[in-house]
């Protein structure tokens, strides 16, 4: 916007320039053949005046006749002082005494930018000086046009360059920092340019590399205690079989099977082993249809409460073994928790818009102040999801990871009739 104000003031100035520079030019044309006409008349013998005025060839702007009474008259308007100053009627005034006219009557004619001289000659005569000063044209060179396209090409093309150096590492920066919150093993910004730019790389890969160095030892972490909790469990599982009394087993036996699901799915989040697989073409509407009929095996008392609605076919760039478990997680919540799962899906409306995957059920709902908390690790609300159906409230927080790791999103939403609808969004 800068240098676009200082293109825009210089060629204004040089076109104020360029018009003072023709309306001096024109006047002082003017002036000059006023006085030629003016000397050639007075010269000439009477009985050729009008002959020799009409053989002048004058300027554009300037007549002049010989009548018998002045154009100008005292009762019209005067002729402003900065334009009689810059035609140089003084130059009559001044002139020697047998040059000098008997009387000089200066106006201005309404109706446009015309002005009139009347000089009186010594026979009686008036050489009567229409003067027409056309408005100034700063732009009807080629020229000044071709200068003007240039500099303005000009201008524009430095303008576009400027602007993408200026931001050429901003926009790296702001990529790789898309890219190290898809993947955390994102390869390193790198740290080249100006010294600022330079300072800016290093210091978001130092951040990156400390993420990446977090991420393992949370990960290291847990699975050492999951591998601890292991050794416990498989004791306790041996001593539970020697017990007599059978219910006291059962429970036990179950309580210790939730335990090591509990641990499974912990280290299985902790993990986030979608990171690591490759991202590639997939027919999304062929990986739902199939999440669609495993979860009906598994659930023939639903059946008829599982749908599918969308096209036949609908390639993404996606991993497909995470994007199926995501799909999955929240196709059991449904049905864990609403008894149906319709699952609609819907390609991109524009091609900078993403692609939508809803999937709805016809449970309670969830109160709109727990919408996003049941996003958050281990969290279940006892109102509308009982313990009791199983489960380590993992199954959100695991499917929001992965659709966010693809750049996408999942929300949950109120359904205006009742139940709840999850909707995910992927990059189109």
């Amino acid at each position: 916007m800068a240098l676009t104000v200082v293109q825009a003031a210089g060629l204004t100035i040089h076109a104020l320039d360029r018009v003072d520079l023709q309306r001096f030019a024109q006047e002082r044309e003017i002036s000059q053949r006023a006085v030629s006409a003016w000397r050639t008349v007075l010269l000439a013998p009477p009985d050729r005046r009008a002959q020799m005025l009409a053989e002048l060839e004058l300027p554009s702007g300037l007549s002049a006749t010989l009548d018998e009474m002045p154009l100008a008259r005292p009762e019209l308007p005067p002729m402003p002082p900065p334009v009689l100053r810059r035609l140089r009627f003084d130059l009559f005034a001044n002139s020697p005494p047998r040059f000098r006219p008997r009387e000089l009557i200066t106006a201005w004619i309404p109706g446009g930018p015309s002005f009139a001289a009347s000089l009186r000659l010594p026979s009686g005569d008036w050489l009567n000086l229409r003067i027409h000063l056309p408005p100034p044209r700063p732009w009807h060179s080629e020229t000044f046009l071709i200068a003007f396209a240039a500099m303005t090409l000009a201008a524009g093309l430095l303008i576009l360059w400027a602007v993408r150096r200026l931001t050429r590492p901003v926009r790296a920066l702001a990529e790789a920092a898309e890219r190290l919150g898809r993947d955390v093993n994102a390869p390193p910004l790198p740290e080249a340019g100006p010294s600022e730019v330079a300072t800016a790389a290093h210091a978001f890969n130092t951040m990156a590399a400390r993420i990446r160095r977090f991420v393992g030892d949370r990960t290291q972490m847990l699975a050492a205690i999951g591998h601890d909790l292991r050794t416990p469990i498989t004791r306790l599982r041996l001593r539970a079989e020697f017990m007599d009394d059978d219910e006291q087993r059962r429970k036990m036996l179950a309580d210790l099977d939730e335990m090591e699901a509990m641990v499974a799915a912990t280290l299985a989040f902790a993990r986030d082993e979608s990171a690591a697989e490759p991202t590639v073409a997939v027919d999304l509407a062929a990986l739902c249809r199939t999440v669609l009929d495993e979860a009906a095996d598994g659930h023939p008392d639903l059946a008829e409460a599982i749908a599918y609605q969308g096209p036949d076919r609908l390639v993404a760039q996606v991993r497909p073994v995470a994007m199926k478990r995501a799909i999955a997680n929240l196709v059991g919540n449904a049905l864990a928790y609403g008894s149906a799962a319709r699952l609609t899906l819907s390609a991109p409306e524009a091609p900078a818009r993403p692609l939508r995957l809803a999937i709805e059920d016809d449970g309670p709902g969830i109160p709109l102040a727990e919408l996003e908390s049941v996003f958050q690790p281990f969290r279940r609300l006892e109102t509308s999801r009982n313990r009791e159906t199983g489960g380590t409230g993992l199954g959100l927080p695991i499917a929001r990871n992965i659709f966010r790791a693809h750049g996408g999103d999942v929300v949950l939403r109120n359904r205006p009739g009742g139940g709840l609808v999850a909707v995910a969004t992927l990059p189109g």
